[in-house]
């Protein structure tokens, strides 16, 4: 994970959002966005969430590479 994506505490000692360094692929992106509200879920839910988004980053590496290629520019 990057860096910036823990939690600071704000002026008044509450605590601030994560941000998320974009990865560029808006799947992997998506699943990310997940885990910044993990610590206020339940421990309970964590492994459930954490499942999901295992899956997901799965499908995602699993189709990497299989998008079609640009066209060739015609002239």
């Amino acid at each position: 994970m990057h860096s910036d994506q823990v939690d600071v505490d704000g002026v008044d000692g509450e605590r601030e959002p994560a941000r998320l360094t974009p990865t560029g692929n808006p799947e992997v992106d998506a699943v990310l966005d997940t885990m910044i509200g993990l610590p206020e879920r339940p421990v309970a839910e964590h492994v459930s969430v954490f499942e999901q988004a295992h899956d997901a980053l799965r499908r995602t590496l699993a189709g990497a590479g299989q998008a079609a290629p640009p066209a060739a520019p015609e002239g």
